[in-house]
């Protein structure tokens, strides 16, 4: 089945598949997406640039880096991301700037039923980063869950010295609730890290409205 076709049949995950967005902020109008089997080629372009910006925050995985991001690695992780969607589970997004693939974020482990939760990741490309592009992804996300994806909470982890992204998820409003000791092995040793909270009830006007009332981002 072509990409093309893949709306002609519905998800069983409520709010999925989405393009929420876009909301403007100083690198430009952000947007996400679902991800498409044609942005191998963007993809793995920003996966090599930048593999000492994102190594150094990423879960150690097997293999060579070269190898599981290249562009012939792509196909296998897009069909995986996709059936996480279909089955409910997850709702995986391209990060786009002004049309361009910039970067991922990915809402996994979705539990529905009393807990109505899931966890909250990303990354964005190494030049473009500090333009408030993430912030912007994760204020749609939330947003997205908090309304059609039917979610009460999300949480996030984080190291300590990972600063950059501890304060995208302050400026969403996320809480810091504790510390994970030795949680991931990141770069060959088990890392600690922040695990920050947030829900439906902290937010009830939205991050993106938040954010826009600050000045940090405008509607487009």
């Amino acid at each position: 089945m072509s990409e093309e076709a893949e709306p002609l049949f519905p998800s069983r995950h409520p709010g999925w598949p989405a393009r929420p967005g876009p909301l403007l902020v100083s690198a430009g109008s952000v947007e996400l997406r679902p991800p498409r089997l044609r942005d191998a080629t963007a993809w793995s372009g920003l996966r090599l640039r930048d593999r000492v910006y994102l190594q150094r925050w990423e879960p150690t995985t097997v293999g060579d880096w070269r190898d599981r991001n290249a562009v012939l690695a792509w196909p296998a992780q897009w069909s995986a991301l996709r059936g996480l969607a279909r089955r409910g589970q997850a709702l995986p997004f391209a990060i786009s700037v002004d049309g361009r693939f910039a970067g991922q974020l990915t809402v996994g482990n979705v539990v529905r039923g009393a807990l109505r939760s899931a966890w909250i990741g990303y990354w964005v490309a190494e030049d473009v980063s500090g333009g408030g592009i993430a912030t912007a992804a994760v204020a749609l996300a939330v947003d997205h869950c908090f309304g059609p994806a039917g979610l009460h909470r999300l949480e996030a982890t984080v190291r300590p010295e990972n600063s950059p992204s501890v304060r995208v998820l302050e400026k969403a409003g996320f809480r810091r609730e504790g510390l994970f000791e030795r949680y991931l092995d990141v770069e060959g040793a088990w890392r600690d890290h922040y695990v920050y909270g947030l829900t439906v009830e902290d937010r009830p006007e939205g991050v993106a409205a938040a954010l826009v009332r600050s000045g940090r981002a405008r509607y487009a």
